[in-house]
């Protein structure tokens, strides 16, 4: 090699001479290396630094808790999943009607619609009951089970055992007579004797208005007369499973036709099956000839007449014996259909706050 060239390699000599002193390695090993990169023909310096190659690692085990959750490895890092807590049971779905039910009677839930304790003992009814009518599960009940006089809630077995005795026509023509006054407690009618109205008339103002005299004819105009339809009456009762209810006339005004809370919600059940009874009974008002005018009628239930509650069957009935009462059948939501009997207010208003109360509860709690 010429002169001029190992001159030129004595920096780069004298610089791998300082790092292998540094590095603890002889000038031997220095010179094998300055000898075999002259040998290539190139005299190119190592680098200063190092690049580094291979992956920062942490060890491979640790010690872990012999009741670790499980880990898997993601990536050059090790990453530990938690494991999710797993629930005992399956939640649930509170879209069921009979989860609805049971939620109505949560303490929070009652608090939240105001029917708290403190509010039911404000209610003036002294029998109370209310049922879902698709699961037949018991909402609310006080009293359910005694036995009251029910005075004109009557009329509504009244129209179902006339409307399946099915014998005359509904267009037929139907004239109140003596036999149709009321000799036990001498109330009034706006039917005088002679009046004549078509049967579909007579069961209309029965059920929408409450007329005596109207379920008194009917109750007359039957196969058999009026004490074959008393003991159909009662022999319906029976087969609806009403054991402690009885009949003794097709108007109410007797005390001794008598039921419970809990039987009657059978009684709106089986009426609800008529459509007649249905339209009839929660229609507000009807313009009605009696063969001497006309006399204008109108639901003697306010809840329905000015449209309070969404009901498919109503009826309402006072007696002294009995106080002022009221059932339906009121629609939820316009879906859910939910019987309400109210026995034995002292008044017609704290009846109708009665109902308006349970409605106000229902809407609120059954979603």
């Amino acid at each position: 090699m010429p002169l001029v060239s190992r001159l030129r390699l004595l920096p780069s000599l004298l610089v791998l001479i300082a790092a292998g002193l540094a590095a603890g390695a002889s000038p031997a090993s220095a010179r094998a290396t300055v000898h075999h990169t002259a040998a290539e023909g190139t005299a190119h310096a190592p680098s200063k630094k190092k690049k580094r190659v291979a992956h920062k690692t942490k060890p491979a085990h640790r010690s872990m808790p012999a009741d670790a959750p499980a880990t898997r490895l993601s990536g050059p890092k090790r990453r530990t999943k938690r494991a999710k807590p797993k629930l005992s049971s399956p939640p649930v779905p509170q879209h069921t009607a009979y989860a609805s039910a049971k939620n109505a009677h949560t303490p929070r839930l009652l608090a939240r619609c105001g029917f708290t304790p403190a509010s039911r003992k404000q209610l003036f009814s002294h029998a109370i009951y209310v049922v879902d009518e698709n699961t037949h599960t018991p909402l609310y009940a006080r009293n359910a089970d005694a036995v009251a006089p029910i005075a004109s809630v009557s009329k509504l077995m009244t129209a179902i055992v006339w409307l399946d005795s099915a014998h005359a026509p509904l267009q037929q023509q139907l004239s109140v007579t003596t036999a149709d006054l009321d000799t036990l407690k001498f109330t009034h009618s706006r039917l005088d004797v002679g009046a004549s109205l078509t049967r579909a008339n007579m069961l209309h103002v029965a059920l929408m208005s409450s007329e005596n005299r109207a379920a008194a004819a009917l109750s007359r105009d039957y196969p058999g007369g009026r004490p074959a339809f008393i003991a159909a009456m009662n022999a319906k009762a029976q087969r609806l499973g009403m054991t402690h209810t009885h009949f003794v006339n097709g108007t109410g005004l007797s005390p001794q036709n008598v039921s419970t809370a809990r039987e009657l919600a059978s009684l709106v059940r089986a009426a609800n099956g008529y459509p007649l009874i249905r339209r009839y009974s929660i229609d507000h008002e009807e313009r009605v000839p009696t063969g001497h005018g006309q006399l204008q009628y109108v639901n003697s239930n306010r809840l329905v007449r000015y449209g309070q509650v969404r009901a498919s069957v109503q009826k309402t009935g006072f007696i002294n014996e009995s106080g002022h009462n009221m059932v339906m059948r009121v629609m939820v939501h316009g879906r859910r259909p939910v019987i309400v009997t109210l026995l034995g207010s002292a008044t017609p208003e704290g009846s109708r706050l009665d109902g308006v109360r349970v409605a106000h509860w229902l809407s609120c709690s059954l979603r």
